[in-house]
């Protein structure tokens, strides 16, 4: 049977729930419903919203390094503290925020399989009150490894003729174009509909069982390797509609896999489906 490339990029809940005093950890909660975290959160978890601590709000960017730097600071979080990141939606945000981290050259992160539901639901503890913790030294990020784990439209456009694999992880019907807009999600919206040029439909909850958890290597590997053509050493690019369901995708091919040149399009469906120019396909 394969095993996942990184078994130590998971964590399980039974183990969460006796290491929740580790000083060297961190649990970190990212949920697409920001409102969540007041409701009740894992004890000292600490809450990073992925619109407002972690989007700049006037360009379509990420905070730059020294804001970087100071939302680790005040989170108590130094170079050398491992972040847990669990959320809402099968960890969807979560797997954005550490993606984000990976980003500035943060490595030592991992994902709490199963994410909040699944603690939940296991009936394990929940607190209200905001966790805070001394303020930890963390030095400006001198470099943001965008060339390592993100691409940009003009990337995009010329991988398509390398004929690599550039996966789809929206729903079906996002990928043929009959959803055009997700009533659910009114700021994503694109003038276009239909798909990249050569992509393949793989939608991010293939990855996952129905308690949210991941599904084994061995399924994984039929997958991606298999069902869409991937190899651990042949570049692939992953796409939504604004890059937090394929960071999903990015953490299971990169981390489960060890595939280990893959890059997120955060600029997805949002840019290319609204770019002028830029090529579509329908079926």
């Amino acid at each position: 049977m394969k095993t996942y490339s990184h078994p130590e990029s998971l964590v399980e809940t039974a183990w969460l729930a006796d290491h929740l005093q580790d000083p060297g950890i961190r649990i970190v909660e990212s949920n697409e419903d920001v409102l969540l975290y007041d409701t009740g959160h894992i004890p000292g978890a600490v809450h990073i919203d992925w619109r407002a601590d972690l989007n700049d709000p006037w360009i379509r960017d990420y905070i730059a390094p020294d804001q970087f730097a100071a939302l680790c600071r005040k989170n108590g979080i130094s170079e050398t503290t491992t972040c847990i990141f669990y959320g809402d939606k099968s960890n969807w945000w979560a797997c954005y925020a550490l993606w984000a981290f990976r980003l500035y050259g943060h490595t030592r992160v991992k994902i709490l399989n199963g994410g909040r539901d699944k603690w939940i639901r296991e009936g394990r503890p929940m607190v209200r009150e905001k966790s805070s913790y001394p303020e930890a030294p963390y030095p400006v990020p001198t470099t943001r490894h965008d060339k390592e784990i993100r691409a940009f439209y003009d990337e995009v456009l010329a991988f398509l003729p390398t004929g690599g694999p550039l996966i789809d992880v929206r729903s079906p019907g996002e990928f043929t174009g009959e959803l055009l807009h997700m009533p659910e999600y009114p700021q994503e919206g694109a003038l276009r509909g239909g798909h990249i040029p050569g992509a393949k439909s793989m939608p991010w909850k293939t990855a996952v069982r129905e308690d949210g958890t991941f599904k084994s290597a061995d399924e994984l590997a039929h997958i991606y390797e298999q069902g869409c053509g991937l190899s651990t050493d042949r570049e692939a690019i992953v796409y939504c509609r604004i890059g937090e369901r394929s960071s999903h995708t990015w953490f299971v091919l990169t981390y489960l896999l060890g595939h280990k040149k893959v890059r997120n399009y955060d600029g997805s469906w949002t840019e290319w489906g609204n770019r002028v120019g830029a090529p579509i396909e329908r079926p």
